[in-house]
């Protein structure tokens, strides 16, 4: 990773050659669905991506993966490209890692060392920059030697005579696990806090939502266009990692809170999966999950099996999911006609909308209100002259039905309310 890390810091523009490799039972046109998002992840960090090349593997080898020869007409295709990154979109081992950098004599990554790279450089609260430091520090532990191949680790074979390379590798590995140990219980002290939040929000009975969804589907639009907020929205993958909560005015006086989560992408590294754990425990315990797909994707498919896969692993699979399919207006009706049967037969019972022109906003908010209204209990009471800041609360939180007034200024109310109002009527219920 140093050595990619030392690719970005230097300038813009530079070139990737892509690499995927089929396994004999792989669909080829999931092989290039893949290279082209792998493309966008590294268009995400400046870099040009070159024309990927798809290797289809006959068995498994172990120094490169594939055959001897076909690594070493992939190093000629790099080096007469000029490639300063050799990317592949499928995990190596460290030691075939190296053996492709000695080969190809450039920096060599994995899509999972991109996606950490893009994680790094868009992470912003203390939480998410610790999460993405402990991930990056884990994925490179195995891979520190790289960093120093410079040094000769040739000299003897004793504990107290060892090569400068050796050495310095031993002390850095040394360093980089105690900060591991480190970052661990800083975040555990940031987790406190953020399930001290966590418990003083569901303190108040507003039922909680969870927006997930495949990276790049417009998670954070429907966020803005639902609650009148301004969440960070631009057309690039994994462009907000943070978790955002946002109250949500409702019809028939009903509010809930919708939290926007990071989002989910193919081969997401197991690092991040749990390094980010906590902030997508905001899916785990929501009371409903708003199932984002973006409805105009090619691969809309793949991204609805990835989603499900992420909420199975965090066991959020079995919440009340509510499908919603987004950007409908980029679908032209008579030649998506097919697509759509096929959609609304899978999903019955989906909502279709538009975050950008708003259509279909209505029909979401009518069903979170239904859904938030469940809560709610019907009540009788009469309420003294004394009391009246009671009508006024049960106008403010609820809905109120019949309301009658007597002679002697009591007044009979037939009204619901959530449960954290209810107690406050206790004394009056008939």
């Amino acid at each position: 990773m140093i050595e990619l890390e030392q690719e970005l810091a230097e300038a813009k523009a530079r070139r990737a050659f892509l690499v995927g490799f089929q396994e004999p039972d792989e669909d080829p046109a999931l092989i290039a669905a893949q290279l082209d998002e792998l493309a966008d992840l590294l268009r995400n960090l400046d870099f040009v991506p070159l024309e990927p090349e798809i290797v289809r593997l006959r068995g498994h080898q172990v120094r490169y993966r594939c055959g001897v020869g076909k690594a070493e007409e992939i190093a000629r295709l790099v080096m007469e490209c000029e490639a300063d990154l050799l990317v592949f979109d499928t995990p190596l081992t460290p030691s075939q890692q190296r053996n492709w950098e000695r080969l190809a004599k450039c920096p060599v990554a994995g899509r999972e060392e991109i996606i950490l790279e893009i994680f790094a450089s868009r992470a912003q609260t203390r939480e998410a920059v610790l999460q993405v430091e402990l991930a990056r520090n884990e994925y490179s532990l195995p891979r520190l030697r790289r960093a120093w191949t410079h040094f000769s680790r040739q000299r003897g074979g004793g504990a107290t005579n060892r090569g400068e390379g050796e050495a310095q590798l031993e002390t850095d590995k040394r360093l980089l696990r105690r900060r591991i140990q480190q970052l661990k219980s800083e975040l555990a002290v940031v987790r406190k806090q953020r399930a001290a939040q966590r418990k003083s929000r569901l303190r108040r009975p507003v039922p909680q939502g969870a927006i997930v969804g495949y990276t790049n589907v417009g998670k954070s639009s429907l966020l803005n266009a639902l609650t009148g907020s301004e969440v960070l929205v631009k057309d690039q993958l994994f462009a907000t990692l943070d978790p955002t909560a946002r109250r949500i005015a409702l019809p028939d006086n009903q509010e809930m809170v919708l939290t926007d989560t990071v989002g989910f992408i193919r081969n997401l590294p197991h690092q991040l999966v749990e390094a980010f754990k906590s902030t997508l425990e905001e899916a785990v315990l929501a009371d409903i999950l708003l199932l984002v797909l973006d409805i105009s994707s090619d691969e809309i498919d793949a991204e609805w099996e990835t989603t499900l896969g992420v909420l199975r692993e965090l066991g959020a699979e079995e919440k009340q999911i509510k499908i919603v399919f987004n950007k409908c207006d980029r679908l032209d009706p008579e030649r998506d006609a097919v697509k759509l049967a096929r959609l609304r037969g899978m999903f019955p019972g989906a909502i279709y909308l538009s975050a950008r022109d708003g259509s279909g906003l209505d029909t979401l908010k009518r069903f979170l209100a239904d859904f938030a209204g469940r809560s709610r209990q019907l009540l009788r009471a009469v309420i003294p002259p004394a009391r009246h800041d009671l009508i006024a609360l049960a106008h403010g939180v609820g809905n109120v039905y019949e309301e009658k007034y007597a002679q002697d200024g009591t007044v009979e109310l037939v009204f619901a309310v959530g449960e954290k109002h209810q107690h406050r009527f206790k004394e009056f219920l008939r």
